[in-house]
């Protein structure tokens, strides 16, 4: 009886625990038996395996094989990734190969039926775990690019099982690889590009600048989709731990590319008609969603009240905790969800109220229905409202007659206002609890007596009024003060007390 032990790394969920598969030989008829909770594609790992072996000219044990995925109550997904590590357990276990140089090693990979080493889905969360439990990682060269981002990890690509037997035995080495080179920036769209709406673009840098929610309404063709599409390059660039998570959520999914090489926010926007699912992540085997693909970026709905009221509200524990929770019987997975939310939508079921360019055709019952769409707890956990009319003489103004301010400007005034914050708290002010967001915000006797008389008069909950001392304490940052004066509070009032449908010329 021979037994030998190996280990990969299999991706569940955002984190990459440790799968030992054992190899155990003993006599009777050939067979191979798969155990451990393999889905339908990892069963099928003995017959590429056998392959692989065969065509690599080594022998495949005529004995009875069983290979264990251990821990034996944790389900195995995810493919043929487990195909490298089982080939190279059996050649240990049947001492074609020396099971003692396996340690140090790690490994994870798709055989093809000839033995070449094929991508799989999850290398750069493995790579990390890999890095952090200070082993190498031999992986495929598909992946090897993406996981060689990691500062200080030992990425080895591998072509076939033959170059992975080699280094092992020491005979031919497979050179680490290196991390790739900084691709050029391509241009993007550019704020300045949106003729007029100076109010909707402050609010969008007062939400840049905090990392807050922001809602748009505004009639038809005023720009709404343009300004929310333009969000992403005037928000600060990903540090080097958040660009290493939104890289593991986009490698996990199953994206070719993990990420913006410029360091760029991710920004999601799915249609209405995409589901529950698509959204929020689950599926019998729990898949990141909308909310998660967004992490650390932005996540824009457009056409916001038209999306189903039940989706919506699923919105709202992640928009609170960063987090969504996916259960299920045997199974419960976090996902990470820590996204800004922008949202647009139109006044009433035409478009047209308060547009003063068309007359609106619904009736006062049906823009009511249509508002109450959204319920007040959604409303309640967006801290920005802005109405976007029409741009009036500035939209027949060429770019040079504009003098509206371009992206660059405005990030770099948003990246020193979150820079501030950073220093100060440690996190953007959508992050603050309340007792720490009032003591950074610290309002005189006659702005909270004011703030106060607002609350009381508009009827705002007590979530509403520190999401209205977030969007203050946000502008006096973007604004570079130290204090949070009157001004920055009625400013921010303003972006809380709006009724939508009496639009005004900006």
């Amino acid at each position: 009886m021979q037994l030998a032990t190996i280990a990969t790394r299999a991706q569940i969920g955002i984190a990459a625990p440790a799968v030992r598969a054992e190899i155990h030989l003993s006599s009777g008829l050939p067979r191979t038996a798969i155990v451990g909770l393999p889905e339908t594609a990892v069963r099928e790992s003995k017959d590429r395996v056998r392959s692989a072996v065969l065509n690599s000219h080594f022998e495949f044990p005529m004995s009875r094989i069983t290979i264990n995925l251990a821990p034996a109550d944790l389900p195995k997904d995810g493919g043929g990734r487990y195909d490298l590590p089982i080939a190279l357990g059996i050649l240990g276990a049947s001492g074609q190969l020396d099971s003692a140089t396996f340690k140090g090693f790690e490994f994870i990979g798709e055989l093809a039926l000839n033995g070449e080493i094929r991508p799989v889905c999850g290398a750069l969360p493995a790579a990390l775990a890999c890095h952090a439990a200070g082993r190498a990682l031999i992986l495929p060269e598909g992946n090897a690019a993406e996981a060689a981002r990691i500062p200080g990890a030992c990425v080895l690509p591998a072509r076939n099982l033959l170059q992975v037997c080699a280094h092992l035995n020491g005979s031919v080495l497979i050179d680490p690889q290196q991390p790739p080179p900084p691709a050029p920036s391509p241009p993007g769209a550019d704020l300045a590009e949106v003729l007029g709406q100076p109010r909707a673009k402050r609010a969008l840098a007062i939400a840049a600048a905090g990392s807050l929610n922001l809602l748009m309404s505004g009639p038809p063709g005023t720009g709404k989709t343009m300004l929310a599409t333009r969000m992403p390059g005037i928000l600060p660039p990903l540090e080097n731990d958040e660009w290493l998570e939104v890289a593991s959520i986009r490698s996990v999914a199953g994206f070719d590319d993990v990420g913006d090489p410029r360091g760029l926010r991710p920004f999601r926007a799915p249609h209405r008609c995409a589901s529950a699912v698509a959204l929020v992540g689950g599926g019998g085997n729990p898949r990141p969603g909308e909310i998660t693909l967004a992490h650390h970026g932005v996540l824009f709905l457009d056409e916001l009240p038209e999306w189903p009221r039940r989706m919506l509200e699923l919105l709202r524990e992640p928009l609170e905790s960063g987090t969504i929770a996916i259960a299920r019987a045997a199974r419960r997975v976090n996902f990470p969800a820590r996204f800004q939310l922008l949202a647009a939508m139109n006044p009433c079921p035409c478009g047209y109220l308060g547009s003063g360019f068309r007359d609106c055709r619904c009736t006062p019952d049906q823009v009511q229905r249509y508002r109450d769409r959204l319920s007040g707890p959604l409303l309640d956990r967006i801290d920005l409202m802005v109405e976007v009319s029409q741009p009036g003489d500035a939209l027949f103004c060429t770019r040079e007659q504009s003098d509206d301010e371009s992206s660059a400007s405005i990030r770099e005034r948003v990246v020193r206002a979150r820079q501030r914050q950073l220093s100060r708290q440690g996190a953007p002010n959508a992050q603050l609890g309340s007792t720490r967001l009032e003591e950074v915000v610290d309002l005189s006797s006659g702005d909270r007596s004011l703030l106060v008389q607002a609350a009381k008069r508009w009827g705002l909950s007590a979530r509403a009024y520190h999401r209205v001392l977030r969007v203050a304490r946000s502008i006096a940052d973007l604004d570079d003060s130290t204090t949070v004066s009157s001004e920055h509070l009625a400013e921010a009032l303003a972006y809380r007390i709006v009724d939508f449908g009496h639009a005004h010329e900006s």
